[in-house]
C-alpha cells in the first residue's frame, strides 16, 4: 500500500542554522532518501519551496479565487513529502519517525486510494 508522508517544519529554522548544521540536515535527508531507495519503499518525494510561493485557489459561488501565500498563518509550513510503498500503517509510521523533520516539526500519514486500473489500460 502507498503512503503518503507530508513534512510540516518551520521554515525560519534554515536561518537560523549554522552552515554545518544545514549540511548534515540535507546529508540525512540524502541518506534517508538513499536508504528507502535500497529497501524499495520509496517511490517518489520532493522538498517544496517557500511557502510564500505558494498560490491558494478556491471556487466560490462560481468564481475563482486566487490567493497569493500560505492559505493560513501556522508555525509549521507544508516543507515536502515522501511517497513510500509500506506493507501497512505501522511500517508507514516507522518510515515516518525516520525523516529529520519529525524532529522538529511533524510528518502526516496518509494511505492513498489506489483505485484499480481498468482491464483495457
Amino acid at each position: 500500500m502507498k503512503y503518503l508522508c507530508l513534512l510540516y517544519a518551520d521554515e525560519s529554522m534554515w536561518a537560523t542554522m549554522t552552515p554545518e548544521d544545514a549540511s548534515q540536515m540535507v546529508a540525512e535527508y540524502g541518506a534517508l532518501t538513499a536508504d528507502l531507495k535500497r529497501s524499495g519503499h520509496y517511490v517518489g518525494g520532493a522538498q517544496l519551496q517557500a511557502s510564500t510561493s505558494a498560490t491558494t485557489v478556491r471556487v466560490r459561488g462560481g468564481k475563482t479565487l486566487n490567493t497569493d501565500g500560505p492559505f493560513i498563518e501556522t508555525k509549521e509550513q507544508l516543507a515536502g513529502y515522501y511517497l513510500v510503498e509500506a506493507s501497512d500503517l505501522n511500517e508507514a509510521l516507522s518510515i515516518a519517525a525516520r525523516i529529520p523533520a519529525s524532529r522538529g516539526g511533524a510528518i502526516e500519514v496518509r494511505p492513498l486510494v489506489e483505485a484499480p486500473v481498468p482491464a483495457n489500460a
